[in-house]
């Protein structure tokens, strides 16, 4: 069984603070800091939760991303305060967005720099795969990291369900390079649409994946369909055999067993060079 290299980041944001903020709910099992520099996202994935959330017409938000009004002179401001008072955390870009969008992502290079300049580290969650090289010069190995949300190695069931992100196979291109540059890699593993593939997607990645952040599907047809208990047991099964750290998300907890080493937070960059 694989233990996990766990530590202890700062957790919860700072009062007045709303542009970096800690996020809460099944979102704060991914990163304790995050920021949204757009609204909207144009990667129409008929999973997404968010429109819901914003009180967003799914039309709108599905039509594109637009760049939050003075966006970065408000990060600037919230930056400032968490550099002033210690804290170097990794801020997550986005939950409610996607900093690689089908639109202009110029703004997320500036975001980035202004987060690294205040001292704090970056983490960017995407599906859009290989649009991120561009910024792969600003990672930095001991400081951030790089994540992909994957649902299928299988590019026709991807664009059923993500029409507008990039294919399965161009995000792995994007994680390989990541990985190759000696940034620190994970995979977002949620929803989980087919457990078939999600255990392949662990086969197949696992020579370039750091880590697997793993739940189920909520809201959708597989939802009460699906054996949750033998998924949560097989992915366990897997995981430890390959030697592949691993988080398993509190909607699978039930299922996990007893004492099982499953820490919330542990360090997402390679501070000492990778192992």
């Amino acid at each position: 069984m694989t233990t996990p290299n766990a530590y202890i980041p700062h957790e919860g944001g700072l009062p007045g603070c709303s542009i970096v903020y800690a996020p809460r709910g099944q979102a704060g099992e991914y990163a304790p800091l995050a920021t949204n520099p757009y609204r909207g996202c144009g990667h129409g994935c008929a999973y997404c939760y968010v429109p819901k959330v914003l009180r967003m017409d799914r039309r709108e938000f599905d039509a594109g991303a637009t760049e939050r009004a003075n966006f970065l002179g408000l990060l600037g401001r919230d930056a400032a305060k968490y550099r002033n008072a210690g804290i170097t955390e990794q801020v997550m870009l986005s939950f409610t967005t996607d900093p690689y969008h089908p639109g202009d992502t110029a703004l997320t290079r500036d975001v980035i720099q202004s987060l690294q300049a205040h001292g704090l580290g970056v983490c960017t969650l995407t599906k859009g795969g290989t649009r991120a090289l561009r910024d792969l010069d600003l990672f930095r190995p001991t400081r951030d990291a790089f994540a992909c949300t994957l649902t299928s190695l299988d590019p026709a069931f991807s664009a059923k369900w993500e029409r507008g992100a990039a294919a399965p196979a161009d995000r792995l291109q994007a994680l390989k390079a990541f990985h190759d540059a000696g940034i620190y890699t994970w995979v977002s593993l949620e929803p989980t649409l087919d457990t078939a593939a999600s255990l392949a997607l662990i086969e197949e990645t696992h020579a370039y994946v750091d880590l697997y952040k793993i739940g189920r599907a909520n809201y959708l047809p597989m939802t009460k369909t699906t054996d949750w208990e033998a998924y949560t047991h097989a992915i366990l099964e897997l995981v430890n055999r390959l030697g592949a750290a691993h988080y398993i998300k509190k909607d699978l907890h039930r299922h996990l067993p007893e004492g099982y080493p499953n820490p919330l937070r542990r360090l997402q960059a390679h501070p000492e060079g990778r192992a």
